[in-house]
């Protein structure tokens, strides 16, 4: 893809459409951005990412009216292209927000925002309260990067106050709230291997408060790593508040003690530096049969849309011995909790 200046992406999409809106043939007003360019890190300014529009038709692709599949087909485009931190194999509206397969849409990073929240109003009913934890991009020494993965290598984030360090739990990832559970997957479903944390779910739910998920690691069953003496069979690593707002770690750990949450191990907390990632990185590569790596966020809180510029992986090489759909039809070990764990 070649990015192009503003200038030369409005002349580049109007004279690839013959200046005509691609809806209605009208003269084109707007080159429409089909993905909003505020969720791309360089502006989006991309020819597969924008279409030709009149004044009615920009509106209604603003308010969502026409779905962005509708906007590229009625432009002819065929290669589908979205901001790096979104998955290109899911479908989303213009302002990010996913759309699931009953058509209802989860909350994306722009959903607070008080100018998507007026242009979208009329479809705020088709909104689901429920938020897919974000892609997390690879730190640039991670060696567990596959073809899919995204790295970030601007870590300047990182530099401004303490970060904590801990370590990557290899279980499945799941949130909770007041009224839902889930895995990765706004829709994902039971199985054995997420009875007990439904159980545990069930007994702690009452205790969140309206709008807030608790995100963490399902540990019950093995996947490339078997646990022998966890504390539980879920920990936590993050809590978000109404406003889709990243707790810091401290409001964090004080709200998993209150809820009877065990927290993710934490392996270092301070100052950001090379000396500090490549001790980390030692250790777990002379640890590496038994952990799966590291994962750093700001101690500070972060909003959402802040998610890919606060939080890095670093993933040992070959750490994964399963399939993508590893759990279809097969039979699940469960990892051991030490003894002297009620």
């Amino acid at each position: 893809m070649k990015l192009l200046s503003r200038d030369d992406f409005r002349e580049g999409v109007f004279a690839r459409d013959n200046h005509r809106c691609v809806f209605c043939e009208k003269a084109a007003v707007d080159a429409h951005h089909i993905i909003e360019r505020r969720l791309w890190p360089d502006g989006g300014y991309y020819m597969d990412n924008g279409a030709s529009v009149c004044e009615e038709h920009h509106l209604a692709c603003e308010r969502t009216d026409i779905s962005v599949e509708d906007v590229r087909h009625a432009c002819g485009i065929t290669k589908i292209i979205v901001p790096p931190h979104l998955y290109d194999d899911h479908v989303y509206d213009k302002w990010g927000n996913p759309v699931l397969p009953d058509g209802k849409r989860g909350r994306g990073e722009l959903f607070h925002d008080e100018s998507v929240q007026k242009v979208i109003k009329e479809h705020l009913k088709d909104f689901t309260p429920y938020v897919k934890y974000p892609r997390t991009f690879h730190l640039p020494s991670s060696p567990g990067i596959h073809d899919d993965d995204k790295v970030n290598s601007d870590l300047s984030t990182l530099l401004v106050g303490d970060v904590i360090i801990t370590e990557k739990m290899d279980g499945e990832n799941t949130s909770m709230y007041g009224d839902h559970i889930h895995a990765r997957s706004l829709d994902s479903r039971g199985g054995e291997d997420r009875a007990w944390v439904k159980q545990f779910h069930s007994r702690i739910r009452h205790d969140i408060p309206t709008g807030w998920r608790v995100c963490g690691e399902n540990l019950w069953a093995q996947h490339s790593i078997g646990y022998d003496s966890l504390r539980s069979y879920f920990y936590g690593f993050s809590i978000w508040d109404e406003r889709n707002v990243c707790l810091s770690w401290d409001e964090t750990l004080l709200y998993l003690d209150v809820l009877g949450i065990t927290p993710v191990p934490v392996l270092y907390r301070g100052p950001f530096n090379e000396d500090v990632l490549r001790e980390r990185e030692k250790f777990h590569i002379k640890q590496w049969s038994n952990t799966e790596g590291f994962v750093i966020r700001p101690a500070r809180a972060f909003t959402f849309a802040e998610f890919k510029k606060c939080v890095f992986k670093w993933v040992r090489a070959g750490h994964v011995q399963t399939t993508k759909h590893w759990r279809a039809g097969r039979a699940f070990t469960p990892n051991g909790i030490r003894k002297d764990v009620v």
